[in-house]
């Protein structure tokens, strides 16, 4: 079985990967992770020098390689589910979990990290809960298509292996 956490930036899907990873014992696929490894580049530096569209093309090349993976948990980028039929070939290949977490938060989470985020680099510090908002009026309607849409502020890994009983738990 595959998992695929999508959500905003900032929203816990890299950390939570890792933790579903840790108790299934199955492998965590991190798409950034991937995309820098294969790409010697990262995320941000690929922004800069190229664009996003180049970006979202290989970032959907990596996302349909999972397929050849019968488990893992898929950590995605938050613009994934949001192109190129990404959240139709998720669900086609398993559960999409969105880790809902609201603007005021995640503003708060970013303000911290923004220099390594290409969609915040300049965002002035007043408009980022502004800037949250707007990009969740687009990207929100993809969202709300994964199987379970969960409250994701103080959300557990351990919470979504009860949400998925038929998850495997490594002893």
């Amino acid at each position: 079985m595959k998992v695929f956490l999508v959500g905003y930036m900032a929203s816990g899907k890299s950390h939570l990967s890792k933790e579903l990873s840790d108790l299934t014992g199955y492998p965590n696929i991190d798409l950034d992770d991937i995309f820098e490894e294969r790409y010697r580049i990262s995320v941000n530096d690929f922004f800069t020098k190229y664009d996003e569209s180049s970006f979202r093309r290989l970032e959907q090349e990596l996302l349909q390689e999972t397929e050849s993976q019968p488990n893992a948990i898929v950590s995605t980028g938050g613009g994934t589910p949001c192109f190129f039929r990404n959240m139709e070939f998720m669900k086609l290949n398993g559960v999409c979990i969105y880790l809902r977490v609201n603007a005021r938060i995640l503003a708060e989470r970013l303000q911290n990290v923004k220099r390594k985020r290409p969609l915040l680099q300049k965002v002035e510090p007043g408009d980022m809960e502004a800037m949250v908002r707007k990009q969740l009026e687009v990207r929100e309607p993809f969202y709300l298509q994964a199987d379970h849409v969960i409250d994701a502020q103080n959300i557990t890994a351990e919470l979504i292996m009860k949400l998925l009983p038929e998850l495997p738990r490594v002893i």
